[in-house]
């Protein structure tokens, strides 16, 4: 049996609204870039296509060079749409502008359509020219190239702390490890008051010196880590991780609260071992070199007027977690 003798009439309206037979053709694989697509279905007309996607009736024949003006379309054919983002039912297309290119010698709109991976029907549709319109040298021309996707850089989210912005890298460390502290089963904050106290009397550290700077940071609540990376009840940063841990001898994991207890009392004994209590108290905070170069900065002299008031009321009897 012959190609037409397998198609089926079917009925179809046009664009003058007259029912006339037309073909219910195979679906044809429009492979230009910058199109939409769209199966056209029984009853569709080509004015209401053209309106629904947002085009002209000359510039669907243009593309798709469909026979007499567009008095006929089928059941089943693909029509190629003009590339327009975002469309509704227009299918993959590729997101397209325009350049003005000013017409030289020797080009005909083969060759600009090649030039810039168009068909001519395209080029043609988004002039306003037809098949018999000519071009001549110094017409500007309007064709579509390609625009390269942007990926818009992600805003990164509470990457200041204590008025002080840190680097990504920084801030993603500390998304891991809060999130990582968030799956794990932690000491309550009374736990933790006994650990520090047990820790701090081992390293010969005041245990009220201790809760008190663990309060202050934390809550002596492990869970916590700043956008600094400071982590834990005692909010250690991983550089001073580094140094408590060759002071002690072993690697210490500051997301074990043993290891994070261990680190920041370490580190306190240091820190009154080389200075009196307020700047140890400072140091603790801003590094003591810091303090020795630049003074207390601000916040450093509220850190400290804070610690000293927890811990005289600490040692008064005070126990947040009872």
């Amino acid at each position: 049996m012959s190609d037409t003798r397998r198609r089926r009439t079917v009925v179809l309206r046009i664009l003058t609204g007259i029912a006339v037979p037309v073909v219910a053709a195979g679906v044809i694989t429009a492979g230009s870039p910058g199109f939409g697509q769209y199966k056209v279905k029984q009853g569709d007309t080509l004015s209401h296509i053209a309106a629904r996607y947002g085009t002209t009736v000359k510039t669907l024949v243009l593309l798709n060079n469909l026979p007499g003006n567009g008095n006929a379309i089928y059941a089943g054919e693909l029509l190629q749409l003009p590339g327009k983002a975002g469309t509704k039912g227009a299918g993959q297309q590729t997101s397209r502008g325009r350049i003005t290119y000013v017409v030289k010698s020797g080009d005909t709109i083969g060759r600009i359509a090649k030039r810039y991976h168009v068909t001519q029907a395209y080029l043609l549709s988004v002039n306003g020219l037809s098949r018999t319109d000519h071009i001549y040298i110094g017409k500007p021309l309007q064709v579509p190239v390609p625009v390269p996707k942007t990926t818009p850089r992600k805003k990164r989210k509470n990457n200041t702390f204590a008025g002080r912005k840190y680097a990504d890298h920084v801030v993603d460390a500390a998304d891991r490890n809060r999130a990582i502290l968030k799956q794990r089963k932690l000491p309550t904050r009374g736990q933790m008051r006994a650990m520090i106290i047990t820790t701090s009397k081992r390293y010969g550290v005041d245990p009220e010196l201790a809760l008190a700077v663990s309060w202050q940071e934390s809550g002596w609540k492990q869970r916590v880590v700043s956008p600094a990376n400071a982590i834990g009840a005692m909010q250690v940063i991983p550089s001073t991780g580094r140094f408590a841990s060759n002071v002690v001898g072993r690697k210490l994991d500051l997301l074990k609260p043993q290891d994070n207890v261990t680190a920041g009392v370490v580190l306190l004994d240091r820190l009154t071992g080389a200075a009196q209590l307020d700047i140890a108290v400072a140091g603790y905070y801003q590094g003591l070199g810091g303090v020795r170069r630049n003074g207390m900065y601000p916040d450093t002299k509220l850190y400290v007027k804070n610690v000293m008031r927890i811990k005289a009321q600490l040692e008064s009897g005070w126990n947040p977690a009872s």
